[in-house]
């Protein structure tokens, strides 16, 4: 199975200004763990996770004037939509997270998660086991 059976395609991107209340609700509204921060003027794309907001508010911060940039992590490890799930989960256990940012082309096309990848493997398994009629 590929991590293209398994990402969402419904990816949301912020900017590097909004707030760290704007990106949980909109991340909230959309039920996803992480999203995307595009800044061109910082070098292009990053990931803003929910314990990234978590760190920050644990930390006593404002999440009204703690902006996206400040928090998103720039060094990321990128999936090809073509990687097997065992490549994108040997990188997330490597790596010690839990989303992966798919690229097709240079653009993101969807993000892949741990949770993603145990409901594909979770469904092949039930399928094997089977019994037919």
């Amino acid at each position: 199975m590929l991590v293209r059976d398994a990402m969402s395609t419904v990816v949301l991107t912020i900017g590097p200004t909004h707030t760290l209340r704007q990106a949980a609700a909109l991340m909230s509204a959309r039920r996803v763990g992480a999203a995307v921060v595009y800044d061109p003027d910082a070098g292009g794309i990053g990931i803003l996770t929910e314990r990234d907001i978590l760190n920050s508010v644990g930390l006593g911060q404002n999440p009204d004037t703690e902006h996206a940039h400040a928090h998103t992590t720039t060094d990321v490890v990128f999936a090809a939509p073509t990687w097997t799930l065992e490549e994108a989960a040997r990188a997330m256990t490597h790596g010690g997270f839990r989303h992966l940012i798919v690229l097709d082309g240079g653009e993101p096309t969807g993000i892949v998660s741990v949770r993603d990848i145990i409901r594909c493997w979770v469904t092949a398994r039930q399928q094997a086991t089977r019994i037919p009629a």
